[in-house]
C-alpha cells in the first residue's frame, strides 16, 4: 500500500503536471494531442477532487467568496479548454491562440488556489488532517482518471450544466 499523501502536496503535483503538459502542447515535437487529451483528464479530475474533498473542509475557515472565486476560475479554464479541445488542427493559428488562453486562465487560476486556498489549508489543518484529505481526493481522481472524465462530451456536458458528468 502507498503511503498517505498530504492533499496539499497531491495539488501541488497536480499544478505542476498540468504545467509540464502545457510545455507538452507548445512542443512541436511531442504528441500535442495526447499531451492535450492527458491535460484534460487531470484538469476535470483535480478540479472535482478538490472540490469533493478539500472545499467542504475549507469552507469551515475560509471566507466563501474565496471558495466560490476558485471555483468560477475553474469553471472558466474549463471553457477554455472545451474550446481548445474542439480546434481541428493541432498547430493551426487557432490552436495556438486557444493554447495561450489555456496557459494564461491555467496560471492565473493555479496562482490563486495556491496563494489562498493550499495555504489555508497549510495553515489550519494538521498534517494527519490534510493526510485524511488526501485519501479521499486520490480516490476520486483516480476514480475520475479511470473514467476519462476529460473527453470532449464530458468536458461540454460540465460546461453547459457546470454539473460533471462521468
Amino acid at each position: 500500500m502507498a503511503p498517505t499523501q498530504d492533499v496539499v502536496e497531491m495539488i501541488l503535483e497536480d499544478h505542476r503536471t498540468m504545467e509540464d503538459l502545457l510545455r507538452l502542447m507548445r512542443s512541436t515535437e511531442a504528441d500535442r494531442q495526447s499531451a492535450l487529451h492527458d491535460f484534460a483528464h487531470l484538469m476535470i479530475a483535480h478540479g472535482e477532487a478538490e472540490r469533493a474533498s478539500v472545499h467542504p473542509v475549507l469552507i469551515s475557515f475560509e471566507d466563501v467568496d474565496t471558495v466560490e472565486h476558485i471555483e468560477n476560475t475553474h469553471q472558466e479554464a474549463m471553457k477554455v479548454l472545451l474550446a481548445l479541445l474542439q480546434v481541428e488542427e493541432i498547430g493551426s493559428a487557432e490552436w495556438d491562440w486557444r493554447l495561450q488562453q489555456l496557459a494564461s486562465v491555467t496560471a492565473r487560476h493555479t496562482d490563486e488556489e495556491e496563494r489562498t486556498l493550499v495555504n489555508r489549508v497549510r495553515e489550519s489543518l494538521s498534517r494527519p488532517c490534510r493526510e485524511e484529505l488526501g485519501v479521499g481526493y486520490a480516490r476520486t481522481e483516480a476514480d475520475l482518471l479511470t473514467a476519462r472524465c476529460g473527453s470532449v462530451a464530458n468536458v461540454h456536458r460540465i460546461v453547459h450544466a457546470a454539473a460533471p458528468v462521468c
